[in-house]
């Protein structure tokens, strides 16, 4: 089950057009927002989107758009005092 922050609130934008199923979305994504399917990349949980831009930085092909740091940094100072670590694991995908 992923977690869901806002709903309809993330900036990320998907075009399948420009996707060439390179698969790295999936890859690099910490809450699955997106799967392969019929070899392309297909965005199944946007409101999961916690705006890393991980998968913005690894898209060589500007198929995915996204303001990077606005869902992450919430997390983060979300997580503070609760002793986890935030969104993204070690923090290695934001900024």
């Amino acid at each position: 089950m992923s977690l869901k922050y806002l709903a309809g609130g993330t900036t990320l934008k998907y075009d399948a057009q420009r996707c060439t199923g390179c698969g790295k979305c999936v890859e690099v994504c910490p809450h699955a927002v997106f799967t392969m399917e019929n070899g392309k990349a297909k965005l199944v949980d946007k409101d999961a989107c916690v705006e890393c831009g991980a998968c913005r930085k690894n898209c060589q092909f500007e198929a995915i758009s996204v303001q990077a740091g606005v869902g992450c940094a919430a997390a983060v100072i979300g997580s503070l005092g609760k002793k986890k670590s935030p969104c993204c694991g070690d923090g290695g995908c934001c900024g």
